[in-house]
């Protein structure tokens, strides 16, 4: 068994997804539009080249993503980031956080040198862990 997130975006899903790989070092897999699908002609017209599936490989996780018209903002979840360094974790808040809402501004604690929660810009929620301390 494997567990793999799935995020519903309100369509800006390859906006998203381009941004995690250009920015987080994930490869998109595959990526399909809704009107590349044999049920596109059902789409409508403003949604024919919004996202039915997309496969990403982020570190050693798949994330899968599609744009939904009645998607809201992911709420109590998170997607977890753990980060070998503090600098590290420090610019991949400043992206994550641009044009995005903070939860826990990026701080020291007992079990990290560097903790954050976010919301990115895409609606997605994010948890930094960096540098977790050791003991």
């Amino acid at each position: 068994m494997k567990l793999i997130t799935y995020v519903n975006f309100n369509g800006n899903c390859a906006d998203a997804f381009l941004f995690y790989e250009e920015n987080l070092g994930g490869k998109i897999l595959t990526s399909m539009t809704h009107g590349e699908s044999a049920a596109g002609t059902n789409a409508p017209a403003e949604w024919k080249n919004k996202i039915l599936n997309s496969t990403m490989q982020l570190g050693e996780t798949v994330l899968m993503g599609a744009d939904i018209s009645s998607s809201q903002p992911m709420r109590s979840a998170y997607l977890t980031l753990m980060i070998d360094t503090k600098e590290e974790t420090e610019r991949i808040y400043n992206l994550l956080t641009d044009g995005g809402q903070i939860f826990m501004p990026l701080a020291e604690q007992f079990f990290a040198k560097a903790f954050a929660q976010c919301r990115d810009r895409f609606g997605v929620n994010w948890m930094l862990l960096g540098a977790m301390k050791q003991g």
